[in-house]
C-alpha cells in the first residue's frame, strides 16, 4: 500500500521524470505541458482571450479536465481504496469553485497544485539520492598482483575472492575493504568515515572501500568485497531505509489524515453558518498536510545520509529516530573507548618457571582467539620467536577467558574469576592493581605458571566525547569485564557518570535489561562478541566498525571509522532530525489552525489559501530538507551490480 507521503506529494520512480543517465529527477515535457496549458487557461479565463470565439466557461471546463487529470486520477484511487487524502479535498475544492463558475480560482488552484507536486517530488527524490550519490566512487576494476612472477592483471571488482592482493596505484580509488600489505601511502577516507585529512596508512592499517589513495602505492589483501564492504553497508542503509518506516513517519501519516477531516468538518460547519460558498472553498483548499507526510521521510532520509558521510551507518529510520530521544549512554571499554590495541607491558613468572614459558602457553591457548588481549598476546610472543603449539581442543568461555587442550596439556588463560573457578589461587604478590591494566593469568595442567600484564590505551577524542555527551544531559556508564581497578581508572579519567566492572556477558545484558525497564532510553556502544546480547536488548545498539561480525550484525548502527566523536556527531545529528520533524509538525498545525479560522471569518478568499497552501508545504519540505548532505545535486552515476562489485543495482527502482 502506497505511504501517505506517496498518496500527497506523488514520487516519482526514476523511469518517470528521470534523467536516464544520471538518474536525476528533472520535469518532463508532460508535466511541463500541463502547468503551461492550465496557465495559458487561466490567463484566458482572466483577461478574456478567448471571447468570442470561446465561452470562459467553456475554456475553465478543458483547463480542468487536461490539467487536472493527475489529481483527479489519484483522489480516485484514494477514493477507491477509502483513503482521504489532500488531493481529494483539492478536488472537492477545484469542483466546487468550478460549480459556482469561479474558473479562475479553480484553474489557479489547479496550477498551484500541480507545480508544487513537482517541486516536493524533485526536493523527496533528492533526498533518497543523498544516500545513492555515496556510491559513485567505487572503481569498476583493479589491479590483482599475479602470485609468482608478481605482474598485475586488471580484472573486474564481481571476480576477486577474499584473500587477494591487490595493487592501488597513487590516485586510483580503494575498490575493497582490506589490510595494507606493503607499501606507505596518505589515504582520502573522508567519503567513508568523515576525517576532514588524509589519514597516513602502513603495512597492518586497514582500509575502506570508496576511499582514494593520494601518495604511494599500496598492496592491499582483500578482506571484504561487494555487500561487506563499508559501501557495501550504505546500499543496506539505502533498501532498509526505502522498506522501513520509523514510529513518527507513522505518526505524521495519521497527523495529516487528520488534518483532512479537520479541514471538511471546517468546511462544513463554515458553511453552515455563513452559507458562504468562497469561504468554505478557501476553508478546503488552506490545509496542507504534505508539509508532514513528505517532510517527515525526507528528513530522515537527510538524517540517515548525513550520518552515512560521518561514518555512522545506520539501519533503517527507527533507530535514528531512538537516538534522538537517548538519555543514556552505556559504553564497552574494551576496543570501544580504548584503542583496542593492547601491547604487552610484562610477563610474571612463578618461581621456576620462565617468562617465555608463561608467554608461550598463552600463546598456544590464544592462537585461534579473536579478543583484542589474545592477538597482543599471539603477536608478542611471535615477535620473540616463539612458536605456539597447535590445540586440539578450544573452548572460549565468555567474560572469563580461553581453555585449550594442547601438547602440553590442559591450559587455562583468563582472568582471576576463571582461575578461582577452578580452585588456582594467585599469590598476592602478582595481583597488579595499577591503574589502567588487564592481567591474564596462565595456568596448565592445574598448575598457576604466571600472568601477562597488559595496558590499553584510551583513544584521543574519547574524553571530549564524554564530555559532550555529558552537555547534551545524556548519562554515561562504563560496562567492563576487566577488574575494578582497571575499569575505574579509565572511568575517572574520562569522567563517566557510573562504572561497572567484572561484568560477564550476561551481566551487561542484565544491566541493559534493568536500565530499559526503568524507562531509560539507553544506546549501548560495543565491538566484542560478548557485547551482542547488550547490543541487541537496548533501546539503539552501537557497535565498532572494527569489532567482530557478531557485534555489528547485532547493533542497529555501526561506526565504521571507530571514532566516538563520529558517535557523538551522530547523536547531536539524531536530535536534530527530531527537532525538525517536530517543527514541522507544530508549524503545520498552527497554519492549518490558524488558515482554516481566518478563511471561515472571510479574510483569506481562495486564491489567497491556495498560496498559502502551497508555500506553507514547500517551506517545511524544505526545512527536512536542509538536513541533506552539502553537494547533493550533482551528478549521480547509475550503479549497476555487474559494475560495482556485488552491490544491487539502484537504478530503475522506484522511491
Amino acid at each position: 500500500m502506497p505511504t501517505e507521503e506517496e498518496r500527497c506529494c506523488h514520487l516519482i520512480a526514476p523511469d518517470q521524470g528521470s534523467d536516464r543517465e544520471g538518474g536525476e529527477h528533472v520535469l518532463t515535457w508532460q508535466e511541463l505541458s500541463r502547468i503551461l496549458f492550465v496557465a495559458l487557461c487561466a490567463l484566458g479565463v482572466w483577461l478574456h482571450f478567448s471571447q468570442p470565439w470561446l465561452a470562459p466557461a467553456v475554456l475553465g471546463v478543458i483547463g480542468l479536465l487536461v490539467g487536472g487529470w493527475p489529481i483527479y486520477k489519484e483522489a480516485g484511487e484514494n477514493l477507491l481504496a477509502r483513503r482521504m487524502t489532500m488531493e481529494l479535498s483539492m478536488v472537492i475544492a477545484i469542483a466546487a469553485a468550478a460549480a459556482i463558475g469561479q474558473f479562475l480560482t479553480a484553474l489557479v488552484i489547479t496550477l498551484f497544485v500541480l507545480v508544487a507536486e513537482v517541486l516536493e517530488g524533485m526536493t523527496v527524490y533528492r533526498g533518497r539520492r543523498a544516500l545513492v550519490d555515496l556510491l559513485e566512487f567505487l572503481p569498476r576494476s583493479a589491479f590483482v598482483i599475479q602470485q609468482g612472477h608478481g605482474g598485475t592483471q586488471e580484472v573486474p571488482i564481481t571476480t576477486l575472492q577474499r584473500g587477494d592482493v591487490l595493487l592501488v596505484y597513487p590516485g586510483a580509488k580503494i575498490p575493497v575493504d582490506g589490510t595494507v600489505l606493503g607499501g606507505q601511502s596518505a589515504v582520502d577516507q573522508s567519503r567513508i568515515t568523515g576525517e576532514s585529512l588524509p589519514v597516513e596508512k602502513t603495512p597492518g592499517d586497514l582500509v575502506y572501500a570508496g576511499s582514494i589513495n593520494q601518495l604511494g602505492a599500496l598492496e592491499i589483501r582483500v578482506d571484504r568485497m561487494g555487500r561487506d564492504t563499508s559501501y557495501g553497508k550504505i546500499v543496506e542503509v539505502v533498501e532498509q531505509a526505502e522498506r522501513s518506516r520509523a514510529p513518527v513517519q507513522r505518526l505524521a501519516d495519521r497527523i495529516a489524515g487528520y488534518l483532512v477531516y479537520f479541514a471538511l468538518s471546517a468546511a462544513f460547519l463554515t458553511y453552515l453558518f455563513t452559507r458562504d460558498l468562497q469561504s468554505t472553498i478557501a476553508v478546503i483548499i488552506v490545509a496542507g498536510a504534505c508539509g508532514i507526510a513528505a517532510g517527515t521521510p525526507l528528513a530522515i532520509l537527510g538524517g540517515i545520509a548525513q550520518a552515512a558521510r560521518l561514518g555512522a551507518i545506520i539501519k533503517g529510520g527507527a533507530p535514528l529516530e531512538t537516538l534522538g530521544h537517548v538519555d543514556t549512554v552505556a559504553i564497552d571499554k574494551t576496543g570501544t573507548v580504548t584503542m583496542g590495541q593492547p601491547a604487552i607491558e610484562r610477563v610474571l613468572p612463578m618461581a621456576g618457571v620462565t617468562a617465555d614459558e608463561v608467554l608461550l602457553a598463552a600463546a598456544t591457548a590464544e592462537w585461534h582467539s579473536e579478543h583484542p588481549l589474545g592477538q597482543a598476546i599471539v603477536g608478542h610472543a611471535r615477535a620473540l620467536g616463539l612458536v605456539p603449539a597447535e590445540s586440539t581442543a578450544f573452548h572460549y568461555l565468555p567474560g572469563l577467558g580461553i581453555q585449550v587442550t594442547a601438547e602440553a596439556g590442559d591450559i587455562l588463560v583468563g582472568n582471576l574469576t576463571l582461575m578461582r573457578t577452578h580452585g588456582i589461587i594467585p599469590p598476592p604478590a602478582m595481583m597488579v592493581t595499577a591503574a589502567a591494566t588487564s592481567e591474564v593469568f596462565v595456568a596448565q595442567n592445574g598448575r598457576l605458571l604466571g600472568a601477562v600484564v597488559i595496558v590499553d590505551t584510551i583513544r584521543p577524542e574519547a574524553r571530549q566525547a564524554m564530555d559532550t555527551l555529558r552537555s547534551l544531559g545524556i548519562r554515561t556508564t562504563l560496562l567492563s569485564g576487566d577488574s575494578a581497578a582497571v575499569a575505574d581508572a579509565v572511568g575517572q579519567q574520562l569522567r563517566i557518570d557510573t562504572v561497572q566492572a567484572n561484568l560477564l556477558p550476561e551481566d551487561k545484558l542484565a544491566v541493559i535489561t534493568q536500565m530499559v525497564a526503568q524507562g531509560q532510553v539507553v544506546a549501548m556502544v560495543g565491538d566484542g562478541v560478548n557485547d551482542a546480547p547488550a547490543l541487541t536488548k537496548a533501546s539503539v545498539g552501537i557497535a565498532m566498525g572494527s569489532g567482530t561480525d557478531v557485534a555489528r550484525e547485532s547493533a542497529s548502527i555501526v561506526l565504521l571509522g571507530n571514532d566516538l566523536a563520529r558517535f557523538v556527531d551522530t547523536v547531536v545529528l539524531a536530535r536534530r532530525v527530531r527537532r525538525t520533524i517536530w517543527q514541522n509538525f507544530a508549524g503545520t498545525i498552527v497554519v492549518d489552525a490558524t488558515g482554516i479560522l481566518l478563511a471561515a471569518l472571510g479574510f483569506i478568499d481562495p486564491l489567497m489559501a491556495a498560496f498559502i497552501h502551497v508555500s506553507s508545504e514547500m517551506l517545511f519540505i524544505l526545512n527536512s530538507a536542509r538536513l541533506l548532505p552539502l553537494g547533493v545535486g550533482k551528478r549521480t552515476v547509475g550503479v549497476s551490480g555487474n559494475a560495482r562489485g556485488d552491490i544491487p543495482s539502484v537504478r530503475g527502482k522506484a522511491v
